[in-house]
Parts: C-alpha cells; structure tokens; sequence
C-alpha cells in the first residue's frame, strides 16, 4: 500500500485518519463554521472537511434541487450562492482550524475552488462522489502533487481506476474511500465487504466515507483496519439542513477517535500468551482451583470420585490432577474446609 501523510498525519500507516465532514451544515453562517473547528477538535477528530461551492463557476440556473428543503433559495443555484464564503473567510477557517490542531479540508467542486483552496494551502484533495469523472478538476488537483481523496459513491471499479490511474502518472498521493451515495444509507448497504476489494485493486490507502447517520459504520471500518473514516458531523440533531439526518454528534465523534486511538495502541503491543500467562502466576493461584475433600473423610480412606471436588484457591494439587488422586489412601484424617495436600496421601 502506498501509504502517505496529510499534514503531518499517516495514511495507510495502521492508524485511521478521521474525518469529520460539515458539509453544508453551516447553512451558510461563517460563525457557525467555526464552532465546527472547535467542536471537530475536542472531539478528536484528525481533519475537518467543508465543501466550496461557487455557483457561477460551478452551477447554472437548470439544476435543480435533489430534495426541495430550502426555506429561502428559490433555485438550487441561489442555494450554493449563500453557501460560499470569500477567498479571506476561507483563510480565516484554515487558520482557526491550524490553531486547533486539526487539519483543514474542503472538497473542491469547480476549478475556481481548486485555485482558491491552493491558494489557502489546504493540504490534501478530497474527490466527492459526483466528481469522479470530472477530468479538468482531477487533473487540476492532481497538478498541485498533493494526496487526493477519491469517494467511489456512484462509480464503477472502472470509473475508479481511471481517476486513480490519472492521480498516479501525476505523482499525486491517492486514497479511495467506499461510498454509497444514498442519504441516508441504510446499514445493509454500507458496503465494509468493498474495503478489501477497493484494496486489492488498487494498491492503496482505502477508506469509509459513511452517511448512515449511525457511528456503527464508522466503527466496524476503524475495526477492520480502514485507513480512512469520513463521518457527516452535526453540532446537534436538531440543526436544520439536508445533511443532519445523516451526520453523527460530537459525542459520536469522540467514540470513532476513542477507538482509533484504542486500536493504534492494541495494535501496537502484540500479546506474547504464555509470557502473558507467566507474568500473571499469582493471579492464576488466585483464581484457580485445587483438589479438596468434599467431606470429612478418616485416616486410611482409598479415595475415590466422590470422596473429591474442587475449591479454590489454586495453591494446592492443580485441579487437573483430581483424577491421579483417585485410589490414593488417605494417610492423615481430612476436613472439606481445607485444600487436600500431597503430605495427606500415602
């Protein structure tokens, strides 16, 4: 795999590079952009992820809205309208999220948000599921030799291999992450099965770009070993947008990065089991049990099954070895409330 860093941050190095994806959760509000930095960062999370849309190089009046949610925006053109902020304001997002130790992101969805997000220095390139066929744009991105993001979404392995057969004769870093582009995607088509596959076929760091809503997804992915997890991320379930239904809380944030960092530490410290179970002998004789009477039995008594049981702790005969006692003669008298020793037997 050929792995690469973003920001100073592995990809494909056996930790997974969490990301949280705003979307347009902002709703068009720079305020509430930022409290998205701030909340993606204690949360844990490695990157925060916009999208920079500018209508009129992006759109035209003859698109029309996937879902007709908007209160205000009379065409899905007027829509990306309020949603772009300027060249400055987009610095300001980098910066902050520079202050907080989280790396910046943005897809790109024309060439004037490319130049415009080059010109920032945003570190990598993220590909949305629609774009995958869009030469200028992958080109555009791959020119600037920084890793790029490739969602599979509605694409074909074919599809796929062209763009990443583009971004490697380019000299670019590339990641694929499996997508299902379906809002919100049920569980049964999550598609954890493709991650291996995405990785077969193309050699490289492969990823979760999730939107069922759910941390489950997310989770299983970290699990299995994903090199990537994109998450929708909301403030709270009760913000308004298209994207909330299928974005996760900070909370749930918080639980992906807990168990990326629980897994880069489990991962880290292989368990050697005999060594392991050496080191823990005291326990064992704690826990373990021995041979014991199971009632008062006299000097003299041959034992035999039903003259034993086992009790704890596991100082005395291994309770294992209860059957090579049986037919051995009692040489002193025996209570039930003490363990049986080797000097009790002839």
């Amino acid at each position: 795999m050929s792995a690469f860093d973003i920001a100073g941050r592995p990809v494909g190095r056996g930790r997974t590079f969490l990301i949280a994806e705003v979307a347009q959760t902002h709703d068009g509000s720079l305020g509430l952009a930022h409290a998205f930095i701030d909340a993606a960062a204690a949360a844990g999370a490695d990157a925060i992820k916009f999208q920079t849309h500018i209508a009129a190089a992006e759109s035209t009046l003859d698109e029309e809205f996937r879902v007709k949610f908007s209160k205000q925006d009379v065409t899905r053109y007027d829509y990306w309208k309020r949603m772009e902020f300027t060249a400055p304001q987009w610095a300001g997002l980098s910066q902050h999220a520079a202050e907080r130790n989280i790396v910046f992101l943005s897809s790109a969805f024309s060439l004037a948000a490319v130049d415009l997000l080059n010109g920032i220095g945003m570190a990598a390139w993220k590909v949305g599921s629609g774009e995958v066929n869009s030469t200028d744009l992958l080109r555009a991105m791959a020119a600037t030799g920084k890793p790029v993001l490739i969602s599979s979404g509605m694409s074909t392995y074919d599809d796929l291999g062209v763009a990443v057969d583009l971004m490697r004769r380019a000299g670019a870093p590339v990641g694929v992450f499996q997508c299902t582009t379906k809002y919100p995607t049920p569980l049964a088509e999550v598609g954890l099965n493709v991650l291996e596959e995405l990785g077969r076929r193309f050699g490289c760091p492969v990823g979760l770009s999730d939107h069922s809503g759910k941390p489950y997804p997310g989770l299983a992915a970290i699990v299995r070993g994903a090199a990537m997890v994109e998450v929708h991320f909301t403030l709270d379930r009760g913000l308004f947008g298209p994207d909330v239904p299928v974005s996760l809380t900070p909370a749930e944030i918080r639980l992906l990065a807990e168990t990326r960092d629980a897994m880069v530490e489990m991962n880290a410290h292989p368990v050697d089991n005999d060594a392991m179970a050496k080191s823990l002998a005291p326990m064992r004789a704690l826990f373990n049990k021995s041979v014991a009477p199971a009632a008062a039995l006299p000097k003299g008594t041959v034992l035999h099954a039903e003259h034993l049981t086992t009790k704890k702790p596991g100082t005395g005969i291994p309770a294992r070895d209860l059957d090579k006692i049986v037919g051995r003669r009692l040489k002193h008298a025996v209570q039930p409330d003490r363990l049986l020793r080797i000097e009790d037997l002839e």
